[in-house]
């Protein structure tokens, strides 16, 4: 099969930023082409210890994602644009150009397994589905996590924050929502630290299968975590899905951009002293997000950082 292929020409500090915003529109799998040298924990992460010297950094990055050849492509690259545009009006994303060129076929979603291997965050073990725990961290917690296309491996600064988080606030009783479920990689967290109930909501299908593959891995149960396909914010048949003033913990792992209409929202659903966790929040847009759950009524807790991205977490009194 021949798959059609996308470039976006970009900058380096905006990769991160991008494929986060083309993940919340459906836009899976992004190949990362730069020339930014590995840090000692990329190395770490890839068993390497010493890495031949490369090209010299330019600060370009180019971002591939792919299509197969009968897919209407317009609606997709209309998507592109718009995320792409939003995201220029926050920070400098250099050309933000898209060009066209034709691949064959290629094991896309498996190749990138080979730069994904076990991991601690904290002292939580993740472990994707190929690759067996070592004798010595059997009595850790163990995470068994494969995203498939569905976007969430616990690596990203984005997802430790909010598991850090989750530490502080999860008991045996607590009810949880995850919006921008992905992976179910936040929900499975959860429930491994004691949590009664998740739901998960998600705009992309592709979750579905994702969150139920990591639910088996994991000995999750079936009835101890649902999923919903569809967006929170604005389609009121989710939220009477979802229910109302319910929830002992909210995560939402996302960009800025989408916690600010979805923080008014949401606080529908929490439950009085519910906890509001979120990331996905880039430095330059803690204020937006500080004030957005300000503005619908919450309590501020605390705000943490991981490199240039933020959780900031609230409360509702």
């Amino acid at each position: 099969m021949k798959w059609n292929r996308f470039t976006i020409k970009t900058k380096t500090e905006a990769e991160d930023v991008i494929i986060s915003a083309l993940a919340d529109v459906g836009v899976e799998g992004v190949e990362i082409q730069d020339k930014q040298p590995l840090t000692e924990t990329d190395k770490e992460q890839m068993f390497v210890d010493i890495m031949p010297e490369g090209p010299a950094d330019d600060g370009i990055a180019y971002l591939n994602f792919y299509l197969e050849e009968d897919t209407e492509v317009e609606p997709v690259l209309e998507r592109v644009r718009g995320v792409l545009e939003e995201v220029r009006g926050y920070m400098d994303i250099g050309e933000g150009t898209i060009t066209e060129s034709q691949t064959e076929d290629k094991d896309w979603i498996n190749n990138w397994k080979e730069f994904f291997h076990q991991f601690y965050v904290d002292d939580i073990l993740i472990v994707p589905s190929w690759e067996e725990v070592k004798e010595e961290d059997k009595d850790k917690m163990i995470l068994h996590i494969d995203p498939g296309t569905a976007f969430g491996t616990g690596m990203h600064e984005t997802t430790q924050l909010v598991i850090r988080q989750l530490k502080k606030f999860v008991t045996k009783d607590t009810q949880m929502l995850d919006v921008g479920t992905g992976s179910g990689i936040l929900g499975i967290v959860a429930l491994k630290l004691g949590a009664a109930h998740v739901v998960g909501t998600d705009l992309d299908p592709c979750a579905i299968p994702a969150v139920a593959d990591n639910k088996a891995a994991n000995g999750i149960k079936d009835e101890t975590f649902d999923m919903l396909i569809g967006n929170i914010i604005d389609d009121k048949e989710v939220q009477d899905t979802v229910g109302y003033e319910k929830y002992d913990i909210v995560t939402a792992n996302i960009l800025a951009d989408v916690l600010v209409p979805l923080t008014p929202v949401i606080v529908n659903q929490m439950k009085k002293g519910a906890y509001y966790i979120t990331s996905g929040i880039l430095d330059v847009k803690e204020e937006v997000v500080v004030k957005a759950v300000q503005d619908a009524g919450l309590q501020l807790v605390e705000v943490t950082h991981q490199g240039e991205w933020v959780s900031v977490t609230a409360r509702k009194e």
